[in-house]
Parts: structure tokens; sequence; C-alpha cells
């Protein structure tokens, strides 16, 4: 996959080799804390939700940086960054969204033992099939 190098591909292995292989995608996410949590404290009640500090720092760490190339050089994964700047998303916020869906596109890669396949990692609208 672009974007994953040999050192990225090193510590995610190593990160994700001691999780449970009973584990869902769901799991996998929360371990590495890249689900976004509501949060609640003082006065800020009603803030929107967002990730935090909770869980697995190295797995987040060994994802920062491939996200930026895979953005970068991977077609459906710029696409699916681009979608999210257009919505109106921070770009802070669209790169930690991209870094939890390439743990998701990682995930399946494993438990299925297949290849990155770009169209299951962001269908773009040009290649959607329309519907009458």
């Amino acid at each position: 996959m672009r974007g994953i190098a040999e050192k990225s591909a090193v510590l995610l292995l190593g990160e994700l080799a001691m999780l449970p292989s009973d584990m869902s995608v769901r799991e996998w996410v929360a371990h590495a804390g890249l689900d976004p949590k509501k949060w609640e404290s003082g006065t800020s009640v009603n803030a929107p939700e967002r990730t935090g500090k909770i869980g697995n720092a190295r797995i987040r760490r060994a994802l920062y940086m491939p996200a930026h190339s895979a953005i970068r050089y991977e077609p459906r994964v710029g696409a699916f960054y681009e979608k999210l700047l257009r919505r109106g998303k921070a770009k802070m916020v669209a790169v930690v969204a991209v870094m939890r869906k390439l743990l998701h596109a990682i995930y399946g890669m494993l438990k299925h033992g297949q290849d990155f396949d770009g169209e299951k990692f962001y269908a773009t609208p040009e290649t959607t099939p329309s519907t009458p």
C-alpha cells in the first residue's frame, strides 16, 4: 500500500500482532484511540466529540506519516481527504479520519489476506454506479 513504508509497517505489525485475534475492527480502532468520544468536563457539557489521549499512542504515531503519504500518493485516499475538507472538516480532523480508515484497511487486508484495494477504501463519485 502506498504510504506505509518498511519502518511504519514494522511498527504497526509489532503493535497489532500483540492484539488478541478475536478483536473486531471497532475494538482495534478503540485500542488505538482513533474513535471519537463524547467530551464532558466542567462547563463543556455540549462539546463536540473528539479523539483523546487514551489508547495506544505508538499505533497513532505509526499511522500519522503514512496517512500524509497516502493522502498525497494514493488517489482514493486523497479523494477521501479532499471530501472531508470540502465538508468543512479541519485538516487535522481529516488526517485522523484517514488514519482511522487506514487502520480499517489494514484490518481487512490482514483478516482476508488481500492486498490494498483503493476502490474498497473510498469509492469516488465518478466510479459509483448511478441509480435511475
